[in-house]
Order: C-alpha cells, then structure tokens, then sequence
C-alpha cells in the first residue's frame, strides 16, 4: 500500500516511516522542517529513513497552507494516511496559542479536506492524553468525559477529535484517533523531558524539576507505540479512540533515577514551582487497545531508559 505520514521527519513519525518501509509498503513524508527543535535532526531522521530503500519519499510542505496539502494528495494516490504532525507541547503552547490552533487544527481540517476530495477514507490522527486534563478517575479510559483541557495544545487536540468525528459521521471516513501517552526513545525530541534531562546529566548542568517530583506520567516506548499505529493499519472500525500508553506510572523522582543509573552520574536538581498546564498524573487504561487491536506494549521503563540512553551516546559521539 501507499502510505502519507505527516510529521514523517520527526520522532515517532521517521519510525513509523521505517516500519511501513520494512512491511513492504511505500511512503511519502509530508513535513514542514520547522524550527520547533532544530531542522538538522529531522533532516538527520529523513537521511535515516531513505537508506530502508527507494520506495521511500518527501514531501517539504506546510499542513497549514491548503495548497501544499491539495498538492500533495494530487500528487500521489495514498491508500491511507497517518497524521503525526503538530505543534506538540503543553507549555509552549500557553505561549502562543493562535499558532496551535492554525497548525494542529486548522492543518488537519487542511489533510481532512485533500483526502475526502481524492478518495482517501482511511486516517490515523494522532491524539494526546493531554486532553483528559485534570481527569480525577484512573486509569484514563477512551468514554471518559474530556471536557477539562488545561492548554492550548490540549484543546487543539480535542478539537482535531471531534473534527475526526464529523468527517466519520457525514463523508464515511475511516479514522481513528490516538492518545498517545508520553512516548520517549530513540529520537526523541531535545525539548522532552528525558532528553533534555540526559543532555543535562550528562553536561554536569542542573535539570528543573517542577513540583516535589510526586508527578507521575504513563511512558510509553516507542517501539510499543508504532506497534499499535501498525495494527491499525490493519483494520476497519468507522470511528474510534484508542489510548497507547504502557498502562504504569512513573513517578519524575524515579524516572530522574533511572537516568542517572542508565548515564552513571547523578543529576543536579533545581526545584522549581509547579507549571501552568501541567497536570499531576497521566495513566493509560489500555485494555479496548489489547481488545480491538491485539496492542500489548513490551518495553518497560527500567529497559527503556537504558535503551534511549545508548542511542543517546551513540548520537552524540
């Protein structure tokens, strides 16, 4: 099949791309390279990417300008589509709010639109748990109510949702949304926390830890969350929200443990108030994901984080 994955050059994205590659299938990477994190490490990803072989294309464009995306279905036939790309993060997102409400939702009316018009009826849209908000019920399940987005990126998600809803109920689309919850390993964005704690770590430098470390989040390896986009791929539900999470929590305190085991030097912490938009916990409640599409993630965080950590050492020799 002939596959658009948007947001293809960053971090889950050139790993879907890879995968898609090893199945046999062909795929286009539409991308606009912008300078979120810098451009040379999704260039990097796309270097990546190529050498799986020539059935591997891109495409530099911008979701939020409708030409590009129209351009891009005409100039290809997709058989699917799966939507990665967005302005990601909680925090930068209460700094510029019109910017995630142009790209995250206004771009996916933008892909939505091109791939009603060329006969596209089968898209992945990538979710957030960031849309359970201050949810008090765990683990967060998909019919929890959702109406407690504390940022702007949270409420760009949930707007993509029910945009995702509309195209299902009135044109007949196949789309699935995806929360993913706090997805790290290779390539994971510098900007993240356990990225930005082992550059930190690693330099001698302090990390900020925002609150008593008590916050706990839901970290999903990579290679576990590509596992369900792919078995998505593999079948037909009308509409449906699935959370990808590992279903266990993290505290930041452990987690800031397990790097400094993984690197074998001890971090610098430098307290800091808690942040507007974060939220105190997130936890996935997987069990409609194992249900409906045989999703059981493998990688633990005591694996994981050694993991990320020789890539990490790798990267940067």
């Amino acid at each position: 099949m002939n596959f658009l994955v948007t947001g293809g050059a960053g971090f889950i994205g050139s790993h879907v791309c890879e995968r898609l590659l090893g199945q046999g299938h062909s795929v286009c990477a539409f991308d606009d390279l912008n300078s979120f994190y810098s451009p040379a490490i999704k260039r990097q990803n796309l270097e990546d990417i190529r050498r799986q072989g020539e059935r591997f294309s891109f495409i530099h464009g911008d979701l939020a300008q409708p030409a590009e995306v129209a351009a891009a279905f005409a100039s290809r036939r997709f058989d699917q589509v799966i939507h990665l790309a967005a302005r990601a993060g909680v925090r930068p997102s209460l700094m510029e709010p019109a910017l995630y409400q142009r790209v995250n939702v206004e771009g996916t009316v933008n892909l939505l639109e091109s791939a009603r018009t060329h006969g596209v009826r089968k898209i992945a849209i990538a979710s957030s748990s960031s849309v359970y908000g201050v949810n008090s019920k765990v683990p967060f399940s998909e019919d929890d109510p959702i109406f407690s987005a504390i940022s702007p990126y949270a409420a760009s998600k949930l707007a993509c949702e029910a945009l995702g809803h509309v195209y299902h109920h009135v044109y007949g689309m196949d789309i699935a949304m995806l929360r993913f919850f706090t997805v790290y390993g290779p390539r994971q964005r510098p900007d993240l926390a356990i990225h930005k704690f082992a550059q930190l770590i690693q330099a001698g430098r302090p990390i900020p830890v925002y609150g008593d470390g008590s916050a706990a989040r839901d970290y999903t390896y990579v290679d576990d969350t590509v596992d369900g986009i792919m078995a998505l791929t593999q079948r037909e539900f009308g509409f449906e929200v699935f959370n990808l999470g590992e279903s266990q929590t993290v505290t930041l305190s452990r987690l800031i443990e397990l790097i400094e085991s993984a690197l074998g030097k001890k971090a610098v912490i430098d307290r800091q108030p808690l942040q507007p938009g974060d939220v105190p916990i997130t936890f996935a409640n997987i069990a409609k994901a194992r249900a409906k599409l045989g999703y059981n993630p493998q990688v633990k965080i005591d694996a994981g984080i050694p993991r990320f950590i020789d890539w990490f050492r790798r990267r940067a020799v």
